[in-house]
């Protein structure tokens, strides 16, 4: 089943992270559900493609897989079709992220695939000239990451915000629709309400949550400032 996403948005991208593998996944995902419901921001989670289905099963919130390919089903081993993750139980996948690029050529029949299965698409861009260029592609969010602040605790938001208002600016003026969030860095309330305040749809957040002594305190506290931003 595909649920629908709104704004604030908060994606917690899971990666490889053994934190976050399994039944492990499964638990975060509750902990996310619980805390979406009680805040009302969306909360997207993004698991390993292997616990798709485990975590969709479980929870009534959007699951995202991480990656998808260009491929429709046929003889291509080892690729991640559209079909697949939908049938799995997806609601949307990612695409572009730092850690799995993609060419704009390709990433533009990955988001034509998903449009055909009724996936939504985050893709990840890495400065605001490439996010602009990538909102002509029509993705439904768009996830601004520098990467070399990626993994580390030092957030865009506070640390290169005018990358943030470029992108803002840039974006909006081809494409008024899309849900335009940050990523990198990003792990307390006050990088939260930094992002907010420049005026993002939302944040992105995978060691800020993942990494935490306390992953659900963490998770809470983002969709608490995003809720308090937005109030909702």
């Amino acid at each position: 089943m595909v649920y629908e996403i709104w704004k604030p948005l908060l994606l917690t991208n899971f990666k490889t992270y053994l934190e976050v593998t399994g039944e492990k996944a499964v638990r975060i995902a509750k902990a996310a559900e619980k805390i979406s419901k009680e805040t009302g921001v969306c909360i997207v989670v993004a698991p390993q493609h292997v616990d798709l289905p485990l975590v969709a099963r479980a929870v009534e919130i959007p699951v995202f897989a991480q990656h998808i390919d260009v491929n429709p089903p046929g003889p291509y081993t080892g690729s991640i079709t559209a079909e697949a993750v939908k049938v799995a139980g997806a609601s949307g996948t990612m695409l572009n992220h730092a850690e799995k690029r993609v060419t704009l050529s390709d990433l533009e029949k990955a988001i034509q695939r998903a449009r055909v299965c009724s996936l939504y698409t985050a893709v990840c861009a890495d400065t605001p000239r490439m996010a602009a260029a990538i909102s002509l592609l029509n993705p439904d969010i768009l996830v601004v990451e520098p990467p070399e602040l990626i993994g580390t605790w030092k957030a865009v938001s506070r640390v290169k915000p005018e990358v943030l208002t470029l992108s803002l600016k840039l974006v909006r003026k081809f494409n008024k629709r899309v849900f335009l969030v940050c990523g990198a860095g990003i792990k307390t309330r006050e990088d939260v309400k930094a992002a907010v305040k420049l005026g993002l749809d939302g944040v992105g957040s995978t060691t800020g949550i993942v990494k935490s002594p306390d992953p659900v305190k963490s998770l809470k506290n983002m969709a608490e400032e995003l809720a308090k931003g937005f109030k909702c």
